[in-house]
């Protein structure tokens, strides 16, 4: 049990993200599922939809479970979140470029697509809240 302890301890960071990605991936999907299947919405505008809802999950969970940023002040918070959300639109653009092309030009099937284009929007997400959003000062 010490050792798990350990490893959790080593690697908190990278398995909270990883826990809270998969869930806003799930939420994502989810999102994306009602807004397409149950409200009948297009593509892109589902996808636009679902992106909204899984970027606000994502920065409450990122903010105080995985990075615990300690923000001071509003000014400061607002910096934070409006650097949140301009690395989730540059992931959120090459989303939308690969469920449109994979999806509407090429056919593939949608929530197919839509799970893979979430892997590596994933990984490049980690890589921006670790090196830009949430970095120690």
């Amino acid at each position: 049990m010490d050792t798990i302890r350990k490893l959790f301890q080593k690697n908190r960071q990278v398995i909270l993200y990883l826990v809270f990605g998969g869930l806003t991936t799930l939420v994502n999907i989810a999102a994306y599922f009602v807004c397409a299947r149950i409200l009948c919405m297009n593509t892109l505008a589902a996808n636009g939809l679902a992106w909204i809802v899984s970027v606000v999950f994502a920065y409450v969970t990122n903010k105080l479970f995985v990075f615990e940023s300690k923000t001071e002040g509003f000014v400061q918070t607002a910096k934070e979140c409006l650097s949140f959300v301009l690395c989730r639109l540059a992931t959120g653009a090459m989303d939308m470029v690969i469920m449109y092309v994979s999806v509407d030009l090429a056919g593939f099937p949608d929530v197919i697509m839509k799970i893979l284009s979430n892997i590596l929007v994933i990984v490049l997400n980690f890589i921006f809240s670790k090196v830009i959003i949430f970095a120690k000062k």
